[in-house]
């Protein structure tokens, strides 16, 4: 799915991270986004994370705010992701 077709679903992409430094004092960058149906994703890239090293980020799914390991989606937080996968598994999110 291209990102006309997500702003024709109102469906939130990468592109709409809003990315700020990471608390952890030690480098890297996260974003936190919710959605309408409650869920939620956190996406970080920090020196530490899965793939951060690589300039990849990692994606954890969030419920109120909150990680949780028991969705649809995926039972852990996701790692070595390119801007794209971080994309679909968004959109997967966003269909909870």
């Amino acid at each position: 799915m291209d990102c006309i077709t997500n702003q024709i679903n109102n469906m939130k992409t990468f592109d709409d991270l809003e990315f700020k430094e990471h608390p952890n004092k030690m480098g890297g960058v996260i974003a936190r986004i919710e959605f309408n149906n409650g869920y939620g994703a956190s996406v970080a890239q920090t020196p530490f994370s899965y793939g951060g090293r690589d300039g990849l980020y990692e994606l954890a799914v969030l419920k109120y705010g909150l990680i949780v390991y028991d969705t649809p989606v995926t039972e852990d937080i996701e790692g070595y992701l390119t801007p794209e996968d971080v994309t679909l598994l968004m959109e997967q999110i966003q269909k909870l």
